[in-house]
């Protein structure tokens, strides 16, 4: 018998576009002769409706138009209980960040990714450091901006992170994904817009300082045993690996394996996975770091719980060059799901 399972994109953050991409992308490579589909998208609104027209039309956003194809009250089928489980492909909040993933447990249905918990901690940059830095886990330098904090005392606040960090720095938006509200200062001019602009899309930032940094990257998957897929290396076209150079400059390049020895490979797989277990993950996810060009040290940038399924996204591709296919992933992500629940 088919299993059940429901496809989630689109959603009601600022990586809506990439999500329905990568959705696309999952049912045009999930195995029909295995599974029944019910793609559900999520509006900008919040608006839940299952899809059942042409997948080209959820890629270029025309679905929510496509009024022939579309069921109303797409929640019902969880709430009903219709599947056996849920595919969350949807980027950044409120589907990265342990919504969905408690939802789907309060119904019983088995979500893929990590739960609630790893879900919740690892979208959320600053707690991420929080965590990780108390067991040792190398990562660059950096201030936590609160917005309240810095509309009052915007001098103190700039004063601090010049004296702490200096020039470069990155700043982030702490729950924000796809470099979405993501700005590299050179000075304070610069800072200042950068704070201001990454507050639009959250009350808590994080500037850090900048390292002069190759980008790698690792694909981690499993629950209780992990296992980590050949790493890949990130050139961006633009000065760093920002929203444009991610999605529509195709002159950014990825290479995999990563330009660095096979030592080095071995040794930030294990990092990876000791990243991994350390923030209880499940499932799936990216493990990125920061490899110092002069010190030859590796940092962790950050982790991705449901990171890009697009035809051009780092995660299949790290697996297809460790021998998975696109299909094959999407299997062993459907069924680590279903053994995390049932554990």
């Amino acid at each position: 018998m088919k299993k059940k399972v429901a496809v989630l994109f689109g959603g009601q953050s600022t990586e809506h576009e990439v999500s329905r991409v990568s959705a696309t992308s999952v049912l045009r490579n999930i195995d029909l002769r295995k599974y029944e589909v019910y793609p559900i998208g999520i509006t900008k609104d919040g608006v839940w409706i299952e899809y059942k027209g042409n997948y080209d039309n959820i890629e270029n956003g025309a679905w929510e138009k496509d009024e022939f194809y579309k069921v109303p009250e797409g929640q019902k089928i969880l709430f009903n209980k219709e599947v056996d489980v849920v595919l969350p492909i949807l980027h950044g909040l409120y589907g990265e960040d342990g919504t969905i993933q408690g939802l789907c447990k309060l119904l019983q249905i088995p979500c893929g990714g990590p739960g609630v918990l790893s879900s919740a901690l690892c979208m959320d940059k600053v707690y991420t450091k929080y965590v990780l830095e108390n067991f040792g886990i190398k990562q660059a330098d950096y201030v936590v901006v609160e917005k309240f904090i810095f509309e009052k005392d915007k001098e103190e606040i700039i004063n601090r992170i010049e004296n702490k960090l200096g020039y470069d720095v990155f700043i982030k938006p702490s729950n924000s994904g796809s470099s979405v509200g993501i700005s590299k200062a050179h000075n304070r001019e610069e800072l200042i817009k950068g704070l201001e602009e990454a507050l639009k899309f959250d009350r808590k930032v994080l500037v850090e300082e900048a390292i002069n940094a190759r980008e790698v990257e690792v694909a981690v998957l499993g629950n209780d045993e992990p296992i980590a897929a050949v790493p890949g290396e990130i050139i961006p076209a633009n000065e760093f690996y920002d929203f444009e150079a991610k999605y529509t400059n195709a002159e950014s390049k990825l290479l995999i394996p990563a330009g660095i020895d096979e030592l080095a490979l071995e040794s930030i797989k294990s990092e990876a996975i000791k990243i991994y277990r350390i923030l209880d993950c499940a499932g799936m996810a990216r493990v990125d770091f920061l490899l110092d060009k002069v010190t030859g040290e590796f940092y962790l940038n950050e982790i991705n719980t449901l990171p890009g399924f697009t035809k051009i996204s780092m995660y299949p591709k790290m697996w297809q060059a460790s021998g998975k296919k696109y299909s094959d992933l999407i299997d062993d992500l459907i069924e680590l799901a279903i053994e995390r629940n049932n554990n």
